[in-house]
């Protein structure tokens, strides 16, 4: 085929195949499901890649393209589902085959133990689901819950608008899975794909939903106590006989907003994951079309009764952390005012005291001004009273003595005028 005569987006291919990404394999009752799903992190791709390359050689299958995020491969009858998320990968194991007990000898006794140890992460949520016929004749609840969930409280309902049946108790059993028993009421192969598809999301993201909880529980207290030091920080400012400096406050409330930021630097993350597993949770809820059936707790309303909680738990501490990020900020905007104003009050103080100085030296120039014409003078009527004396000397009869005394007021004049002359052209260029 020909190239397309206009330029593409180097990301078009890219998008497109997001579309088609994760699909539900199609599914036919009688099938055994073993699945987990292992927290890696962003930056394990490569490795979980190779690791279920490692399995696909061992077993015979046909190993993950070079930049897979899902792969499914046969392991001789048993198959393996891979899929690659953001901070988490998962692995679906299956194999359609008759069998008398629903979670006797699950899929997952194939897989290799060791390779099993060796996954890259930590598991997270792992699930055995037993799929079964519309056929079959299965118990009431009550020897369902005996027989199969080691007589736990079952949650169940009919989803897909009736076309299935699930029990569920959500607990961990004896070899860290929990169980789910879905009955076919009338299913296609891939409605029953999709269907599968959807019960095992809503059991990881419920599980990665509640990561955040810990998180929660554990900053609590110390959101309380530094809630409780900025409120003594805003009483203390508010006191007019509390005698804390302005520094001192100021350096409380620095270290207070400097933690704030690093507890938000350290959740921010996981708060904001857990709201969009979440969100998923719910879709994935909305998808399954529940509706309530022999009088057992829905797994929507164990979900909402359980999860709810603790999702508003997480809100609260995401929420009241921002709010105190804010709070410092507005108590930091008024410190840093009152520090501002005690500053204008000291400027105003120093160029009193400047004025104060200045009109000092002011004074003392002046009398310094009137010393300098009084020697300036003096010495200029020494002068004067040579040049009478020279003039003497020619022959000009002249007294000398009262010629020299009557140039005093005039040589002192001239020179209180020169001096003021002097004063006022370099005053004149300073403003210039």
């Amino acid at each position: 085929m020909n190239a397309p005569p206009f330029r593409e987006h180097p990301q078009r291919e890219e998008l497109v195949r997001e579309l088609h990404a994760r699909a539900s394999e199609p599914l036919r009752p009688p099938i055994r499901i073993s699945q987990i799903a292992v927290v890696s992190g962003e930056h394990a791709f490569e490795s979980d890649r190779a690791h279920l390359a490692a399995l696909c050689a061992r077993k015979g299958g046909t190993a993950p393209a070079a930049g897979a995020k899902q792969h499914v491969a046969d392991l001789g009858g048993l198959f393996v589902k891979w899929e690659r998320h953001t901070e988490f990968c998962s692995y679906m194991f299956f194999r359609r085959a008759h069998f008398s007990d629903p979670f006797e000898r699950p899929v997952i006794e194939e897989i290799p133990s060791d390779w099993l140890a060796e996954i890259p992460g930590e598991v997270l949520s792992a699930i055995h689901i037993a799929f079964v016929q519309k056929e079959a004749e299965l118990p009431d609840n009550n020897e369902i819950s005996l027989r199969y969930f080691n007589g736990n409280a079952l949650t169940g309902n009919a989803v897909a608008g009736g076309k299935a049946m699930i029990w569920a108790d959500f607990r961990l059993h004896s070899d860290h899975f929990s169980r789910m028993l879905v009955q076919d009421r009338g299913l296609d192969d891939r409605h029953a794909g999709r269907t599968i598809q959807r019960l095992i999301e809503l059991n990881n993201y419920r599980a990665l939903a509640l990561l955040a909880l810990p998180t929660a529980i554990e900053m609590m207290p110390r959101l309380r106590d530094i809630d409780e030091s900025l409120a003594d920080v805003s009483a203390r400012m508010a006191d007019q006989s509390d005698h804390t400096s302005d520094a001192e406050l100021l350096g409380r409330l620095s270290q207070l907003s400097a933690e704030i930021e690093s507890i938000a630097a350290r959740t921010s993350y996981r708060f904001a994951a857990s709201r969009a597993y979440y969100q998923l949770v719910r879709q994935r809820l909305r998808d399954l079309r529940t509706s309530r059936t022999d009088n057992l707790l829905t797994i929507d309303g164990f979900i909402d009764r359980r999860m709810g909680p603790a999702m508003a738990t997480c809100e609260s501490a995401d929420t009241r952390q921002e709010a105190l990020a804010q709070r410092a900020a507005r108590i930091g905007s008024l410190l840093r005012a009152r520090v501002e104003v005690g500053l204008e009050h000291q400027n105003r103080d120093l160029l009193d005291s400047m004025n104060e100085r200045a009109r000092v030296q002011l004074k003392l120039q002046e009398t310094v001004e009137g010393l300098s014409v009084v020697a300036i003078s003096y010495y200029a009527v020494g002068l004067v009273g040579y040049v009478l004396k020279a003039i003497k000397d020619t022959g000009v009869s002249l007294n000398v003595g009262l010629a020299t005394g009557i140039s005093v007021p005039v040589v002192a004049i001239l020179v209180w005028f020169g001096v003021h002359r002097i004063k006022r052209s370099v005053v004149k260029n300073e403003k210039d």
